[in-house]
């Protein structure tokens, strides 16, 4: 199966750059580029790309609000998003120069599945986008750690009765979602629970269903908003 891509920044030649490097790939076609969030938003309507790498700072509209356009249901975005286009939603991978730029922990906010460094390596772009087309988050469990507790100490949502939510997690799945969000692999987490990694995949699995999540992104950010884990826990 090919994986349509869309490019959306506003340096022409990172978009040529990361074009050439991902249409080399048998399985990657790249449907589109745009410059700035609001062209971005337009082409996804009509290419209806599977994944978006969308820059966070850009003029016109910057990528947060694009993002959230593209990911949030409960924005009234009529204007931009008809009910089809909501539907088949892509997943949206945010491109950044800094791993602490103060949009990435709203951008996960809005269901952004993950973020990558300009400069990453070319086979890390590649590997992204096949992770996040295939339904993961692309969150490097140290990244975690330092990114999502730096931001929910910063900025914090309001809760939203996550006490009733966490009650329909067995106590093996509140204790997955905790080391998620601590930052551990899915191997880490399989050793300090002493399970098998794929049961540990299967409690995930669970978790995200139960709670309604996108992915483990949208785990971690659950986590520390609901309580669940606090900043500059360990």
């Amino acid at each position: 199966m090919t994986i349509r891509v869309i490019i959306v920044d506003d340096q022409a030649m990172v978009r040529a750059g990361f074009a050439a490097l991902l249409a080399a790939q048998s399985d990657i076609d790249v449907v589109g580029e745009a410059a700035d969030g609001r062209k971005g938003v337009e082409l996804t309507r009509g290419a209806r790309p599977d994944v978006v790498l969308m820059d966070v700072r850009m003029p016109e509209m910057d990528g947060l609000a694009a993002a959230r356009i593209l990911l949030d249901p409960q924005e009234d975005h009529k204007d931009y998003m008809d009910h089809e286009d909501a539907v088949s939603r892509p997943k949206v991978l945010m491109l950044t120069t800094f791993d602490a730029d103060d949009y990435v922990y709203e951008a996960l906010r809005a269901g952004a599945s993950g973020f990558l460094l300009k400069d990453a390596p070319p086979a890390d772009l590649i590997a992204a986008v096949r992770v996040v087309a295939a339904g993961d988050a692309l969150l490097a469990p140290k990244v975690t750690r330092r990114l999502i507790a730096d931001f929910a100490q910063q900025r914090p949502a309001p809760r939203r009765r996550p006490a009733v939510q966490l009650e329909g997690l067995t106590p093996r799945e509140t204790e997955v979602l905790e080391l998620v969000a601590r930052g551990l692999s899915n191997q880490e987490i399989a050793d300090h629970l002493v399970l098998a990694e794929q049961t540990v995949k299967t409690h995930i699995g669970r978790v995200l269903a139960k709670l309604d999540l996108r992915d483990r992104a949208q785990a971690v950010i659950f986590a520390y908003e609901s309580g669940l884990v606090t900043p500059g826990d360990r």
